[in-house]
Parts: structure tokens; C-alpha cells; sequence
């Protein structure tokens, strides 16, 4: 099973954090330093498996990763897990990240979080494997794609509201009140 995605940039700097198992904010901290101390310090001409760091489990999680770029891809896995198949798996999402993108980069992940996200999810959910086919991973993501364009996408959402509120038939509230002797101006309370 999978235990966490971390994807960091060179000097250490998350880009993406997704932990399948609790941790407090202060021990997550600890465990991105520690991956990345352990990670980093590594020979790119070394085997990418390693013993999880003595926060996150020991002899009993594997660390296995990919460095691409700027980025390190860490997947850290339980001793159930292939480490050829995370390996491919990570092949596998940075491959979809660069179809969905086109050529991605770390600024990629810091500014379509949210899509990074979405395409994590379509490939692991709940620390399992859901898809390993990248052609179904970007179907998804392209359809998610389209339903955000007919409905506008979330930032009209705003601005459709306000049209239907200044659509909507009311009706005219009285501008003046007589009761007897006493006239009522009534202010106006619309803000259109």
C-alpha cells in the first residue's frame, strides 16, 4: 500500500504532499525533511529504492523515487508493494502530467495545483492503485476538462450568480407608505 506521494524540487520545497496515513502537520514536516535528506544526497547513477527514513517506518517502508529535472517523484510503500511497479507507476504519472500539460514543469504543479491533484486521484486513491493506463488516465482528465468549460468553469460561478439574482422577477417593493396622516419613505435596498 501506498503510505505517500511527495513530489519536492531540489532545494527541498514541496510541490505536492499526499499522505494515505495520519500524521500531525509538525511530523509531516519533519518526514518531507527527512525524505528529502535522504533522497536528495543520493547519486543519480544509485538504485532509487531505499529504507523509509526511522519517521515514517523504518526497514518496514521503502522509499522509491525518480528524479526528473528539478523535481524528485517520491513514493514511500509498504514492503507489499513492486518496486519495479511503483517505479513504472511513477513513469506512469509523470508521463500523464506531461500529456495534460504539455511539456510540464514545476511551475506546472504550483499554478494547476488543483489538476495535479485531479490526475493524482484518477491514478491513486487511498494509498491504492486505481489506473494504470495513462490513455484513460487523460480521457478523464480531458472529460473533467470539458464539464468545466460548459459549466463555465468555477471562476464564472461568481459572476453567474449576480446575473441570476439581477434576473430574478420580484416583486417592486412599495416606495412609499400611508397610513393615515403619516407618510413611510421606504430606502431602497437593492444594491443593483
Amino acid at each position: 500500500m501506498i503510505k505517500s506521494i511527495l513530489i519536492f524540487n531540489n532545494h527541498g520545497k514541496p510541490r505536492l504532499i499526499r499522505f494515505y496515513q495520519y500524521f500531525a502537520e509538525d511530523m509531516q514536516q519533519q518526514i518531507i525533511r527527512e525524505i528529502f535528506h535522504l533522497v536528495s544526497k543520493r547519486d543519480d547513477n544509485v538504485c532509487n529504492f531505499l529504507e523509509g527514513g526511522s519517521l515514517i517506518g523504518g526497514s518496514d517502508y521503502k522509499l522509491i523515487y525518480r528524479h526528473y529535472a528539478t523535481l524528485y517523484f517520491v513514493f514511500c510503500v509498504d514492503s507489499s508493494e513492486s518496486e519495479l511497479g511503483i517505479l513504472d507507476l511513477i513513469q506512469v504519472f509523470v508521463e500523464t502530467l506531461d500529456k495534460c500539460f504539455e511539456n510540464v514543469c514545476e511551475l506546472d504543479l504550483i499554478f494547476h495545483m488543483d489538476k495535479v491533484h485531479y490526475i493524482l486521484q484518477e491514478v491513486v486513491m487511498g494509498g491504492m492503485v486505481l489506473e494504470t493506463n495513462m490513455n484513460d488516465i487523460v480521457a478523464q482528465v480531458e472529460l473533467q476538462n470539458r464539464m468545466e468549460k460548459s459549466e463555465g468553469g468555477l471562476s464564472a460561478a461568481p459572476a453567474r450568480a449576480v446575473s441570476a439574482v439581477k434576473n430574478m422577477n420580484l416583486p417592486e417593493m412599495p416606495r412609499n407608505i400611508n397610513i393615515g396622516d403619516i407618510n413611510i419613505k421606504v430606502p431602497s435596498l437593492s444594491p443593483f
